[in-house]
């Protein structure tokens, strides 16, 4: 499983996410100094589908999407809290939590696996890591923040702990058992109701680089820099997300396991009415410039993208780029002669265009969160190619 990022509002209410460090330069991410020790007491909650790679061949991609970020969602809602630490994978998630919410956490896992299984024919395997057993092993779980918009910081991690303990977890280690059939999480704000978004350059890539057998953490850092100036050389440093937002899906990809996320059997078909409503009323007055009530859909749509996270570091740098072939191939190269010199290893999957998956608490709050993914794989499959070099 490869991560994308924590996101959280900037009214973060934690002590401990409000006091962690914000740069404004996405080249920062790989300075060790802009990072903060998770706090003594807290744990990791990790989870991921199981045989991901055989769903994605069958192209249920932004399935496995969705029943990543209901971990997310899941976890968020029982807790009550927007704003703990917390990163998404094409297959699955990390959270970070204090561990006075122990209990919570566990049972929200154990009813999410339950749902992916019975509603998205999907395994979902899942772990709670405490922290101290991650440094018993001489390792750490270091947290950072990048402001990517007015309303919206991404977390960034470091140190080697979020990846342990997904090892850990792959191993049967930690492990959370489903809940009883019928048991069903709170997944409200789960969505996905924008179009595939395609390339507009050549070619939407999906990179993870993470350092190599040398250790050299200051030519990784090097590294990192050299990869994200390669992509600045793109349009808005490669961006998937059209600057004034996704199209709309009258009929969104997501519908069924949106509607699955929060309505039971027998109520489906009002949920999926009401959406199918709600995108051809925000499309409509998209078209025609107008508002409803405190709602704008041409700012929400802005805020969609400068919300979205397309680049972060998690033990590693990892982007999901659209790039021309010249782009490309130079950062192609620079990763090679990186993984050459033993500075880093790395996975790389292209594919034609981009999907998003969201978590909304509401429209009309600016901190909404917009995960992006390659269409065809993305992560997930960046992933294999990597852990075929090295495990990982």
């Amino acid at each position: 499983m490869c991560y994308l990022m924590l996101m959280e509002t900037a009214t973060a209410s934690d002590p401990f996410v409000a006091s962690l460090p914000v740069f404004a330069k996405f080249e920062s991410v790989a300075d060790i100094d802009n990072y903060r020790p998770l706090p003594d007491g807290w744990a990791l909650a990790t989870a991921d589908i199981v045989g991901s790679t055989k769903a994605i061949e069958a192209g249920r991609y932004k399935t496995v999407n969705m029943a990543g970020a209901s971990v997310i969602s899941a976890l968020l809602n029982a807790l009550g809290r927007q704003d703990l630490p917390f990163v998404f994978g094409g297959d699955g998630a990390l959270v970070a939590f204090p561990d006075s919410a122990l209990e919570i956490a566990r049972n929200a896992l154990a009813a999410v696996q339950r749902w992916v299984a019975d509603e998205l024919d999907l395994t979902l395997r899942a772990a709670i890591v405490p922290i101290e057993d991650v440094r018993a092993q001489g390792l750490d779980v270091r947290v950072a923040r990048f402001q990517a918009s007015e309303a919206v910081f991404y977390a960034m991690f470091a140190g080697g702990g979020g990846s342990w303990a997904e090892a850990q977890m792959k191993a049967g280690r930690y492990r959370i058992d489903p809940a009883p059939a019928g048991a069903r999480p709170d997944l409200t704000g789960l969505s996905c109701r924008w179009n595939p978004i395609e390339a507009r350059h050549g070619e939407i890539v999906s990179i993870i680089a993470i350092p190599g057998v040398s250790r050299d953490l200051r030519g990784f850092q090097f590294l990192a820099s050299d990869i994200i100036a390669l992509a600045g050389r793109q349009e808005r440093d490669g961006h998937p997300v059209p600057v004034d937002g996704p199209g709309y899906s009258f009929l969104p990809a997501g519908l069924d396991v949106e509607a699955r996320a929060v309505a039971p059997p027998g109520w489906r078909w009002r949920s999926k009415l009401w959406i199918v409503f709600l995108m051809t009323l925000t499309a409509v007055t998209d078209r025609y410039g107008w508002t409803i009530g405190g709602f704008d859909p041409k700012l929400y749509k802005r805020d969609v993208a400068g919300n979205s996270d397309f680049r972060k570091f998690d033990d590693g740098l990892k982007m999901t780029i659209d790039v021309d072939a010249d782009v490309l191939q130079r950062i192609e190269n620079r990763l090679k002669q990186a993984e050459e010199a033993g500075i880093c290893s790395y996975g790389l999957h292209r594919q034609k265009s981009a999907l998003m998956t969201c978590l909304v608490a509401s429209p009309l709050q600016r901190d909404h969160v917009h995960f992006i993914d390659g269409a065809a794989g993305g992560y997930a499959l960046a992933a294999a190619s990597l852990k075929a070099k090295v495990p990982v």
